[in-house]
């Protein structure tokens, strides 16, 4: 197989990858429903109880013919310090700005995240997007507009929430560019496993400073807190940190948004929240963007 087959190969599988890493994640919004603690101890028992998989994917045997070598350096700590701190922002601002705006403007808020790692691709990495690629970006936005509803007002009463959202989004977009620049050079399970201690430890002090309860009082609020940590953490940011590898960050930036649709169908499956004609038409927008930006990035 040439160089190239086997290049496109390993981006198809990347685009399956990222995928279901959204599908995994989906489910948060679900598990982060039914926690019996409040958003920053069930941000930091997410992240804190995937630590040990993490841990033991790092002590497996690594392969001879991999290519990511063990962080040595000073800048390599650092940087992988940098991603959690944006990882930690990204959680922690989302949960603030529920706190202080609608679910709707929040949700579509964060997920503005594309937008940012697109910006930050042209300016900072002089990155070349095709007409093709901004028409999918531009559908699956509007998209995400449309799947949030008549519940959607920005401004008045909401603007400090509404602007929390943007700085999550920015947190988000962060963290995806830097998990794509570390994957060049680093295994998935290290990325996740020093992300996940920095980012931890930040939720932990928020967690401890802002709420009183700090552990789950029953046997199915930790099974909850469990699925959060290695279903939709473990699995599915691992998923997404594998894919940005072999994808550009732009790109998968843009798959992640299938993350809101699924969500709102397990909503409506779960909890029986109304999925109108609207939403629909947003989630296939969504969908539809996610398969022009595929083909528009080549």
């Amino acid at each position: 197989m040439s160089h190239s087959n086997r290049s496109t190969s390993s981006q198809h599988v990347a685009f399956v990858a990222l995928l279901l890493g959204a599908g995994a994640i989906a489910f948060s919004p679900i598990f982060v429903r039914l926690s019996e603690l409040g958003p920053f101890a069930t941000a930091f028992y997410r992240v804190a109880l995937a630590l040990p998989a993490f841990w033991v994917w790092m002590a497996l045997p690594r392969s001879k013919v991999g290519l990511a070598r063990t962080p040595s350096t000073r800048g390599d700590y650092a940087r992988l310090t940098l991603a959690g701190v944006f990882f930690a922002g990204d959680l922690a601002f989302w949960h603030w700005s529920i706190n202080l705006t609608s679910v709707a403007n929040s949700t579509l808020l964060a997920n503005a995240a594309p937008i940012f790692v697109t910006l930050a691709g042209f300016f900072l990495f002089k990155h070349r997007f095709s007409k093709l690629f901004l028409l999918g970006l531009g559908c699956a936005i509007s998209g995400i507009g449309s799947l949030m509803g008549s519940s959607l007002r920005l401004g008045g009463d909401h603007l400090l929430g509404d602007a929390l959202g943007v700085i999550t989004a920015m947190f988000y977009a962060a963290y995806i560019l830097a998990v794509g620049k570390l994957r060049e050079e680093f295994s998935t399970a290290t990325v996740m496993m020093w992300s996940g201690l920095v980012s931890g430890l930040i939720l932990f002090v928020l967690m401890y400073i802002t709420e009183d309860s700090l552990v789950a009082g029953s046997m199915m609020g930790w099974v909850v807190l469990l699925g959060l940590a290695l279903f939709s953490h473990a699995g599915g940011q691992s998923l997404i940190a594998y894919s940005l590898a072999h994808l550009p960050a732009a790109l998968g930036s843009v798959g992640l948004l299938l993350q809101p649709v699924l969500a709102a169908v397990l909503a409506w499956i779960l909890f029986a929240e109304p999925l109108g004609a609207l939403q629909v038409f947003g989630g296939v927008a969504v969908l539809a963007g996610i398969y022009i930006t595929r083909r528009g990035a080549g």
